[in-house]
């Protein structure tokens, strides 16, 4: 019997997002929705993570959520939920500032949660759902 669109699991990699630091895909796709991998502030050209604060830690985050959607074929805009980890919850605030640049009118539902501490040490980390384009 051939796999319907409900029962198919699609990993989703592309070399636009930078490459997962542990056992782990970039995004599933199923059931019509794409789960996005925890994303941290690495610059996929090189691995590394970026220079700068909370702001350029948010910002390189964000573009590598959407990096891995546009390979998915979805967009920001089909973003369903984020969850946002943050080191301190100082960084609230200014998170929130670069956040709303890329969530400007009916953003998704939303956890931001403080952690004491994030993969090669990067100030945030966010991970997302969002519908497949249609």
């Amino acid at each position: 019997m051939a796999a319907s669109s409900v029962d198919t699991r699609l990993v989703i990699s592309t070399r636009r997002g930078p490459a997962a630091v542990g056992p782990y895909s970039q995004a599933i796709k199923a059931l019509g929705l794409i789960f996005v991998s925890g994303q941290i502030a690495l610059d996929p050209r090189n691995q590394q993570l970026v220079e700068g604060g909370i702001e350029a830690h948010t910002e390189r985050a964000i573009q590598n959520v959407e990096a891995i959607l546009i390979e998915a074929g979805s967009d920001l805009s089909h973003v369903v939920r984020c969850i946002l980890y943050l080191t301190t919850m100082d960084h609230f605030a200014a998170a929130n500032d670069v956040y709303r640049r890329y969530f400007q009118s009916d953003p998704p539902a939303r956890t931001t949660v403080a952690v004491s501490a994030l993969p090669r040490n990067s100030l945030v980390e966010i991970e997302a759902t969002a519908l497949v384009r249609t």
